[in-house]
C-alpha cells in the first residue's frame, strides 16, 4: 500500500516526512510541495527551488524490505529516477555520478536520501528537487528543467502522481545488485568521454571507467592514471 501527501508550503519534504510517519502505516509513503523553501542536497548543499514551478518530493520506505547495501539502494533510486525521465521525455537521461539526474548536459534532478529510524522502524528517506516548469536559474550555468530543455511543459500534479506511482512500483521488486551497477554503469554520465576535472584546485583530463558496488568513482586521468575517488574528492567540469 502506498500514500501520497501534499504540502502547500514547506521548509523540506525530507524533514517534514517523519511527521506523517507517527501516525500512518504505509509500506511506501510519499510528501510533496511546489513550494520547498529550504530544500538540502548533499553534504550540506542547499537547493534552491522557485515556488509553483518545480517539485520536491520525498518517499519513505522501511530498510527491512530491501537487502542490499546503503549504496545499491542509492544507485537504484538514480536508476528508476532516471529511467522516469527518460520514459516521460523519450530523450536520453543520464546520471552523473553519485545521483544528479542530467538532461541534455544541464542538471534538471537533485537526489538526498537519508537513513532516520522513526517509532522503532528504520526508513529510507529519498528525497528528489525535480525543476519541471523554471525557465530562468540566474548563475548556475549548469542547471535546467525539463521545460528548458525538452520545451514541454508539465502540469505538476499530474507528474508527481506518475513519478510517485512509478517509483512505487520498482521499489517493490528491486534487481540482483549485479543488475543495479550494470544498469548504473550504461547511464553513467560522461563515461569513457574525455572530461576535465578538478581535484585540489587543479585541473586534468580524464575519462570516467565506471562506479564500483562501494560508491567510488574509478577515473583514469591523464597525468596521474586510473584512479578511484568518493563524492567531494573531484569535480566534474561540465
Amino acid at each position: 500500500m502506498s500514500q501520497l501527501f501534499y504540502l502547500k508550503a514547506c521548509s523540506s519534504t525530507n524533514d517534514e516526512i517523519s511527521k506523517f510517519l507517527l501516525y500512518e502505516k504505509s509500506d511506501f509513503l510519499g510528501l510533496h510541495t511546489f513550494n520547498q523553501t529550504k530544500g538540502r542536497g548533499q553534504y550540506g548543499n542547499t537547493w534552491a527551488s522557485a515556488a509553483e514551478k518545480n517539485v520536491a518530493y520525498t518517499l519513505a520506505v522501511k530498510t527491512q524490505n530491501f537487502k542490499v547495501s546503503d549504496y545499491m539502494f542509492n544507485y537504484y533510486t538514480a536508476i528508476i529516477i532516471r529511467d522516469f525521465l527518460a520514459k516521460l521525455t523519450d530523450l536520453p537521461v543520464y546520471i552523473k555520478w553519485p545521483n544528479d539526474i542530467i538532461l541534455k548536459n544541464k542538471k534538471i534532478v537533485g537526489i538526498l536520501i537519508e537513513k532516520k529510524k522513526i517509532i522503532q522502524s528504520n526508513y529510507f528517506i529519498m528525497g528528489a528537487g525535480f525543476n519541471v516548469l523554471q525557465d530562468n536559474f540566474d548563475e548556475i550555468s549548469n542547471a535546467g528543467s525539463l521545460l528548458t530543455q525538452t520545451g514541454q511543459r508539465f502540469e505538476l500534479e499530474d507528474f508527481t502522481l506518475k513519478l510517485h506511482n512509478y517509483l512505487t512500483e520498482k521499489l517493490k521488486n528491486y534487481p540482483s545488485e549485479q543488475e543495479i551497477m550494470e544498469e548504473f554503469n550504461r547511464n553513467l554520465f560522461r563515461r569513457d568521454q574525455v572530461s576535465v576535472f578538478e581535484i585540489k584546485k587543479e585541473r586534468q583530463n580524464g575519462i570516467i571507467r565506471y562506479a564500483d558496488e562501494k560508491g567510488e568513482l574509478w577515473i583514469d586521468l591523464e597525468n596521474d592514471g586510473l584512479q578511484r575517488f568518493y563524492h567531494k574528492e573531484i569535480k566534474l567540469l561540465y
